[in-house]
């Protein structure tokens, strides 16, 4: 008997102890995740707590690194958002203040009377060059606000894209005949049932187009559309200047331009609006190009069977 009552106060003192061991180690990690959660308050994204997967308050440290790395993640979301509006508002200051200064310039010399005969047609034609310039410019930035503002909201329906695109093309060719590019449009009879919003679709293909027309020194574009498995694919090439390799892996980058393959008046937005269109139409867009011998951009987007 009294052995079992040994037996049994050695249990309890083993009990007590192993009791006593993991409260000093809960506490020892509950100091650590303080530790740990005041370092990440300060700044430091990077820190972790560890945990073996056995121990007790394993699915709570668990969850706090969680939550660290979506902090981080989050954190770095608004750091690149911040970088990127940084670099709008100096983007603004020199994309519309220098055209918009020098349209003021040409027309006070027109409206002053300092010009006259042939030269003062010549402002007037250059003032109305520069307007629409910068009109196409403001129209591209409000585009770009709007895709990324929690307003926007894309109308996705089935329409005929053949017919469509058709209808598109048809405001390109008085363009091209006047900039003396040799164009070929490749559209069959056929036609192509697809999921789209009908103006974020023109918008991705005149996008497109006046890229080629305004950057690229093309004397040639081609336009064709064909079935690619259960795809519709719209190929929009070019014999222009093309990008350098590095240029190309950052094209739909916001902000991003080219240092040959795009004039200084570009934006630098349009062929990002068209990137995020064409994903939240459900398709995809990619580019090939070899400096001095053009581009080629080419549209999937599913079919409605």
């Amino acid at each position: 008997m009294k052995l079992v009552v040994v037996a049994a106060i050695g249990v309890a003192a083993i009990s007590i102890l192993n009791c006593c061991f993991i409260i000093r180690r809960v506490k020892k990690q509950i100091s650590e995740m303080t530790e740990a959660l005041t370092d990440v308050k300060n700044g430091n994204g990077n820190r972790r707590i560890l945990s073996a997967t056995n121990e007790l308050v394993a699915p709570l440290v668990y969850e706090i690194n969680d939550i660290v790395v979506s902090y981080e993640n989050r954190l770095s979301i608004f750091h690149q958002t911040e970088e990127t509006n940084r670099q709008l508002m100096t983007s603004l200051s020199h994309d519309v203040r220098t055209p918009l200064t020098t349209l003021i310039g040409y027309l006070d010399a027109v409206h002053k009377g300092i010009v006259s005969g042939k030269d003062r047609e010549d402002y007037i034609e250059t003032a109305h060059r520069k307007a629409h310039d910068l009109k196409e410019y403001i129209d591209v930035l409000f585009d770009w606000f709007k895709l990324n503002s929690n307003e926007f909201a894309i109308e996705l329906q089935t329409v005929e894209a053949a017919e469509l695109t058709r209808d598109i093309l048809i405001d390109w060719i008085p363009i091209f005949e006047d900039k003396q590019i040799e164009y070929r449009v490749d559209i069959p009879e056929q036609p192509f049932r697809v999921c789209l919003d009908t103006d974020g679709y023109m918008r991705i293909i005149n996008n497109l187009i006046q890229n080629v027309v305004a950057h690229s020194h093309a004397e040639k574009i081609e336009i064709a559309m064909s079935k690619k498995n259960n795809h519709m694919e719209i190929v929009i090439a070019d014999n222009g200047i093309g990008m350098e390799k590095e240029d190309l892996k950052h094209i739909f980058e916001r902000l991003y331009k080219c240092d040959k393959g795009r004039s200084d008046k570009g934006s630098g937005l349009g062929l990002s609006i068209v990137h995020q269109l064409v994903e939240k139409m459900n398709g995809t867009i990619s580019a090939k190009s070899t400096q001095g011998s053009g581009t080629t951009f080419t549209l999937l987007f599913p079919l409605v069977s």
